[in-house]
């Protein structure tokens, strides 16, 4: 499994579009890290990837790099506010911080206004309206896959109750559907959009960009958040199917599990993961 449940923490850093600059090492003729920074802040660190923030610049370091040359394309290409790639030096990422704060964050009420969940709606229209980016996301095989693998793993170690895990498998079926491929973000959690009163300015974190399936985008921005759904979706402007989106949120919460065990998160905190699998029975 890749990273993309580890980000949950902490973003990785806000964002304004940009390309990676030719002088790494500054920024209008500055140093992008400049000396006197009082601390370095932790903001997700397991065996995949480290993300530090050191005064206002985001460092992240991959242990897959073609995850870091998807990010960097992604943000170049996606029609929506993405972080100023200061420079790259593998296996280091340098980004600028986004003004504003983070949407929300999971297990936690989000202090966003409904008007600024509609606005992440809205962005995400914008990018699943764009031209498809080159990369082909899971297949729906892949998909189903994964989650009979996931849900064996949560029964055989007897981590969940099996009725929780039955139901939430029969709900995840739903999604398990065609679709019409879309550009999404893939990770498009709330702690990746940032906003700045009702204005979203930036998403992070594009590793997971790929043709994927529009309604997984909107299931995971509001995992946790279904009071929210409902702004999204007017912000999103077009019909939606909500049984889908409920059974996306089934499925990231089963698949999920073991990952974020294994790399020290823990899905039964309050809100998380396993409230949404018990929220659905």
């Amino acid at each position: 499994m890749t990273n993309q449940f580890g980000s949950r923490p902490q973003p990785a850093g806000p964002v304004s579009r940009s390309g990676v600059r030719e002088n790494p090492g500054d920024v209008g003729g500055h140093p992008v890290i400049t000396a006197g920074i009082d601390e370095v802040e932790v903001v997700v660190a397991h065996n995949e990837r480290v993300t530090l923030r050191v005064g206002d610049v985001f460092l992240k370091i991959d242990s897959d790099q073609t995850r870091t040359d998807v990010e960097v394309e992604a943000m170049t290409v996606a029609p929506i506010p993405t972080p100023e790639v200061l420079w790259r030096k593998p296996p280091v990422l340098a980004l600028a911080a986004l003004p504003g704060t983070a949407l929300g964050r999971l297990g936690e009420p989000s202090n966003a206004s409904s008007s600024a969940w509609a606005a992440a709606g809205t962005v995400a229209r914008m990018l699943h309206d764009a031209p498809l980016p080159p990369w082909p996301g899971r297949s729906l095989e892949e998909i189903a896959s994964r989650l009979d693998r996931e849900c064996e793993w949560l029964l055989t170690n007897g981590v969940l109750p099996t009725d929780v895990v039955t139901r939430n498998r029969r709900i995840a079926a739903t999604a398990l559907r065609p679709w019409t491929p879309v550009f999404t973000h893939g990770d498009f959690q709330v702690t990746h959009v940032f906003v700045d009163g009702d204005e979203i300015t930036g998403v992070v974190d594009w590793s997971e960009a790929c043709q994927g399936d529009a309604l997984y985008d909107l299931a995971t921005l509001t995992l946790g958040h279904e009071e929210h759904l409902v702004d999204v979706v007017a912000g999103y402007g077009a019909e939606v199917n909500l049984e889908v989106i409920r059974a996306w949120w089934s499925w990231r919460s089963l698949v999920a599990a073991r990952w974020l065990i294994e790399h020290g998160f823990d899905p039964s905190s309050p809100g998380c993961e396993f409230d949404v699998l018990r929220s659905q029975v």
